[in-house]
């Protein structure tokens, strides 16, 4: 969500200054590439790049297709293919092993719902959103239909500007399966006789992290949630510790006690708490409350395990059962084992670990994974009729 805040920023800017843009979406990898679908790239008239769409390795050329998008008013779909290492075309030598589908649309700033005022609708309010964007890979030259459909879970509120006899049926059926997966997805599609493939793609709300204790420590904690783009909450019970000037970087910064936290923020399983204000009382007094929290999913306690065993113990002497499941959503001592030690190191520590529980990963080595670091799964093209191999056929008879 951070790259989709920084395009936006950059989208008024733009409209302020009277620049012509056009918006480059990896929207289909096959094999390996640096970024994956969904990864997005601004670019304006006089060259500004803001987002990525590779390493580096593409933009180049990328910006030249944009700037040929923005001058014919025209939606293109453009296949870099890195899969041969002695293939100089693009100047470089990529190495990345995979083919890359890059979509450019220009922007049409008169248009309501164009692709970037989707995105902001997105970002505009904390809830699931799905975005629906066609393009064709067998008629690159064709019709690219572009970002088209776009689907608000909470405010159950639709976008959709998609031609064709059913496809407002069928795209709004896609959302629904990209809810119940809780992922992004590919699907064939046909639109006035012409195969589509549709990149259904599911944007979850951001993590909101809320960090008990305004110290020193928790200063770079705020700042690099925020380079990640993350929503963050500072609450402390003290006066001259919790304010906006030491945590210009949070979205709220709360003067509090620890009972009525919870008054203040809305819990769901994307919300991840850290106990870190060095008042054991303070600590133990939320804990309490968020055993209790279902939807609370994350509870990092800093110190050693010797204090949260203290906890655990004085609350089940005042009547409380805590249970293995309970338990197993308090993190403590909080953070990976990176040898960590100053609060840099630490707030480096604490998001990395953050970021394995989002992701469902054990927070190991790369080099020790012997699969692929993204699951090659997420290419899967969904076919609704049976002409699969109809459809593959033609698409690798198109010269890339």
């Amino acid at each position: 969500m951070k790259e989709i805040s920084d395009i936006i920023r950059s989208y008024e800017q733009a409209l302020h200054s009277g620049k012509r843009m056009a918006l480059a979406t990896v929207v289909h990898v096959e094999g390996s590439s640096y970024r994956r679908p969904g990864a997005r790239m601004l670019v304006t008239d006089d060259g500004q790049l803001t987002g990525a769409i590779s390493g580096g390795c593409l933009e180049g050329d990328a910006l030249r297709k944009a700037l040929l998008a923005i001058s014919q008013q025209k939606n293109k779909l453009v296949t870099y293919d890195t899969t041969d290492e002695n293939d100089t075309t693009l100047g470089v030598q990529l190495g990345c092993n995979g083919i890359v589908h890059i979509l450019f649309e220009p922007i049409h700033t008169d248009d309501a719902e164009n692709p970037v005022e989707l995105l902001k609708k997105v970002a505009a309010k904390r809830q699931n959103a799905v975005l629906v964007t066609l393009f064709s890979l067998q008629s690159r030259t064709g019709s690219q239909p572009g970002t088209c459909f776009l689907h608000l879970q909470t405010d159950d509120q639709v976008t959709c500007h998609c031609e064709g006899p059913g496809m407002y049926e069928q795209l709004l059926a896609e959302t629904q399966a990209a809810y119940q997966r809780n992922d992004s997805f590919f699907k064939a599609f046909t639109q006035n006789n012409l195969s589509l493939t549709g990149f259904v793609e599911y944007f979850n709300t951001p993590p909101s992290l809320v960090i008990a204790g305004a110290g020193n420590d928790t200063i770079p904690l705020t700042e690099m949630a925020a380079v990640l783009g993350w929503d963050i909450t500072v609450v402390d019970g003290r006066t001259g510790h919790a304010t906006r000037q030491r945590f210009p970087k949070a979205g709220k910064v709360l003067v509090v006690r620890a009972e009525d936290v919870l008054k203040h923020i809305t819990v769901d399983e994307r919300t991840f708490f850290l106990l870190m204000t060095h008042n054991y009382n303070y600590d133990l007094a939320l804990l309490k409350q968020l055993l209790a929290v279902e939807a609370c999913q994350y509870a990092g306690a800093l110190g050693p395990k010797k204090k949260l065993e203290r906890m655990y113990a004085e609350l089940e002497s005042e009547g409380m059962a805590i249970s293995e499941a309970q338990k197993a959503k308090v993190y403590g001592p909080v953070g990976l084992d990176i040898g960590a030690e100053t609060s840099e190191e630490i707030a480096l520590s604490v998001l990395a670990e953050i970021k394995a529980v989002l992701g469902r990963r054990a927070g190991l080595s790369l080099r020790e994974k012997s699969e692929p670091i993204h699951n090659r799964s997420d290419q899967r093209v969904d076919y609704a009729r049976d002409d699969k191999e109809e459809f593959l056929c033609a698409v690798q008879t198109v010269a890339p």
